[in-house]
């Protein structure tokens, strides 16, 4: 099911339009291999320079993975709870204020940049923010979203005043959700006891080589996190950034999530995802279901040991007041 909103509103003027970008997941079963398709078109995320041979190989990987991305939906309920949840979340913050529309446009499916952008246009918007869902910026998902809507844009010949809010994960605000999850899941526990994992989504090393940010902006997140949480006395046996969510063959930055979590199989673990704001597939599934069974693979070994995955800030109280915060002014 996609998620639509202001439709009822269509004569209502508004000050200025939000709109959430994000990648996107299938909103049915029906809807995987065009995911797919769409994802491994896209120059962002398969770094092949010919379009022609970019679609060869795109199609190998979409014939390779289909049904086992649709093995992983069917154990979500038989689609991506990405739209629904960000659907839930401009809702909330539609609520909250009558003269701002929000809205959310995704990279790989459903709704478009172009037919967001079109209806904001209609509804004689003069002014937007274009608003990352991803913490750290990276060009496999930042720069390929703001792109597609910058595209969108002269396509339309829509030329409103645009506000670019590209990368908040160092942002004390955004800090704050962060520690406030670890330490909402770590009520009754001793953080000394724990390990305390930093979860973000890997990228391929070669992206990094030429000067994406996005690891360098990891690396700090996790400092930051550790300083908050020593400034509250909270002191994990260790912290630990890990990357998450290969795929194909060549090098992508690690240490591997999974590694990780087999090298610790004795300890106590928490897993923060930490480069993901709405859950999805690899929060739902890859860290609370494959990697929560590997964990307890060892307990045979090592006997029963915690092992706790934080939420997303989805739609919390918290994230909806720091998204205001920064997209007013």
């Amino acid at each position: 099911m996609i998620f639509l909103q202001g439709k009822n509103m269509h004569d209502k003027k508004y000050k200025k339009a939000v709109i959430l970008l994000n990648m996107g997941g299938p909103n049915s079963l029906n809807e995987v291999e065009s995911f797919l398709k769409n994802m491994f078109a896209d120059p962002c995320i398969l770094s092949v320079k010919n379009g022609v041979m970019r679609g060869v190989i795109g199609s190998m990987i979409v014939n390779s993975r289909a049904n086992k991305s649709k093995k992983i939906y069917e154990k979500l309920g038989g689609s991506s709870p990405l739209t629904p949840k960000t659907f839930s979340l401009t809702q909330k913050l539609q609520s909250r204020n009558s003269e701002v529309f929000y809205t959310y446009a995704m990279r790989y499916v459903p709704p478009f940049a172009t037919d967001v952008l079109r209806d904001i246009m209609d509804k004689g918007i003069k002014e937007i923010c274009l608003f990352s869902m991803y913490p750290q910026y990276s060009s496999t998902t930042t720069f390929s979203s703001f792109k597609d809507a910058a595209d969108a844009l002269k396509a339309l010949k829509y030329t409103p005043k645009v506000q670019i809010i590209d990368r908040y994960s160092h942002h004390s605000g955004f800090i704050n959700i962060i520690i406030s999850e670890i330490l909402r899941k770590m009520q009754g526990f001793k953080a000394s006891e724990f390990i305390l994992i930093l979860s973000a989504h890997s990228i391929p090393l070669s992206r990094v080589k030429k000067g994406d940010p996005y690891q360098s902006e990891c690396e700090k997140t996790r400092e930051l996190i550790v300083t908050a949480l020593r400034d509250k006395g909270v002191v994990f046996k260790d912290v630990i950034l890990s990357y998450q969510s290969k795929v194909g063959p060549v090098k992508w930055l690690g240490p591997n999530t999974d590694s990780i979590i087999r090298a610790n199989a004795d300890s106590n673990i928490i897993v923060y995802p930490l480069s993901f704001t709405i859950d999805n597939s690899e929060t739902l599934f890859e860290l609370d279901m494959l990697y929560r069974d590997l964990h307890l693979e060892y307990e045979t070994t090592h006997g029963k040991r915690e092992f706790i995955v934080c939420q997303c800030p989805n739609d919390s109280d918290l994230f909806i007041e720091f998204i205001e915060s920064l997209h007013v002014g």
